[in-house]
């Protein structure tokens, strides 16, 4: 059976850029349309239909529906809205292009992101992309008047509650987002630009250390672990989830000091066996490469047997009752593939047991 290629879809920033050109045209020729096409950034040129469009004296606004194709985006079916005010320009001014953020746009709170501390969380590229439709829209006649340019997303608050917003300091609703104005299906670029920019936080914030974990369990054990709040910040926590080697290269690309990789057994030993991407299916292997490892260590050689017949690497830890030995075979490997990646960065490791307990911390 063959599959049906994944439809991509359109970032925020493009939802926003859209609705924006559709208020400038309606707010320029004084009537209502339904309809505008906007060229991204890699040149592209992308129909978008207008809803819930208002018109008066001085005012337009209309929104964009925003469809992230078959990628699985918490903003998908947002309504982005953009509303663009006529308001008289300051004394001597030749007009002025103002963008700002509305109910359901976040603001920044902390540093180390593309937009700084105060600021609506609208991005530099589209807020390249929109100051660029309105120009191009008023080119033609002279504005001497500023325009206020006001984006907003009527659910963004609520829907923000279930992204990681918070720890990286937006506030109060979403980010308008996107480089290239277009969302590839089951990507994993949203996480690595989300590592990215947690990693930038918790430099910007004072932290010479990262808690690298690769869910959340295991970042719960490293707070309690590592005294969120009293020895690290909050921001020095990511999660980094299945993008080890991403995370770690990021790391090192932004010189971070000490790093600590927080996890619970299985995933460790994908580290462990050298696996970048810890969503890669092969367990069994992994778990044939940690029986070898078992039988060249004395203290280890009787739990080699049991891990070759095991289905998974969970069932080995705790038919082992927790081995110390079996634990450092695993946990030291670790700190050497994230020392291969990141060579410049202390390495610690920290193993969250199944029932939320550290087992190993080096």
């Amino acid at each position: 059976m063959v599959r049906a290629s994944l439809r991509s879809g359109y970032t925020t920033g493009a939802c926003a850029t859209a609705a924006a050109k559709g208020a400038a045209e309606m707010l320029r020729d004084g009537q209502v349309i339904d309809r505008v096409e906007i060229i991204l950034p890699g040149g592209e040129l992308v129909p978008f239909t207008l809803r819930n469009q208002r018109l008066g004296d001085k005012f337009a606004s209309c929104s964009v529906i925003k469809d992230a194709g078959d990628d699985p985006d918490i903003t998908n079916g947002a309504e982005i809205n953009v509303s663009i005010a006529m308001e008289p320009a300051p004394a001597g001014s030749k007009g002025e292009v103002v963008i700002c953020g509305g109910a359901g746009v976040g603001k920044v709170t902390k540093p180390g992101l593309a937009v700084p501390v105060g600021e609506w969380a609208i991005n530099p590229v589209p807020r390249r992309m929109i100051r660029l439709v309105i120009n191009e829209i008023f080119a033609i006649r002279c504005v001497p008047s500023l325009l206020r340019v006001t984006v907003s997303i009527p659910n963004g608050e609520e829907l923000a509650k279930k992204t990681l917003n918070a720890r990286l300091g937006i506030v109060g609703g979403l980010s308008i987002l996107g480089t290239t104005g277009i969302v590839k299906p089951i990507s994993a670029k949203a996480w690595t630009d989300t590592i990215d920019a947690a990693i930038g936080v918790a430099l910007a914030c004072g932290s010479e250390t990262v808690v690298l974990s690769t869910g959340r369990t295991s970042e719960l054990v490293a707070e309690q672990h590592l005294q969120l709040g009293k020895r690290l910040q909050e921001e020095a926590f990511v999660m980094m989830g299945d993008h080890a080697g991403y995370a770690l290269k990021s790391c090192a690309a932004k010189e971070i000091r000490e790093i600590v990789i927080a996890g619970q057994f299985a995933k460790l030993l994908k580290l462990a066996c050298g696996h970048e991407q810890t969503h890669v299916s092969s367990s069994e292997l992994d778990l044939q490469q940690l029986a070898s490892w078992l039988e060249g260590n004395q203290r280890t050689a009787f739990l080699a047997q049991p891990a070759r017949r095991a289905n998974t690497a969970r069932q080995v830890l705790e038919e082992s009752g927790n081995d110390a030995a079996l634990i450092a075979a695993v946990c030291e490997r670790v700190g050497a593939f994230a020392a291969r990646l990141a060579p410049g960065s202390t390495i610690k490791v920290l193993l969250a047991g199944y029932g939320q307990e550290v087992l190993y911390f080096s």
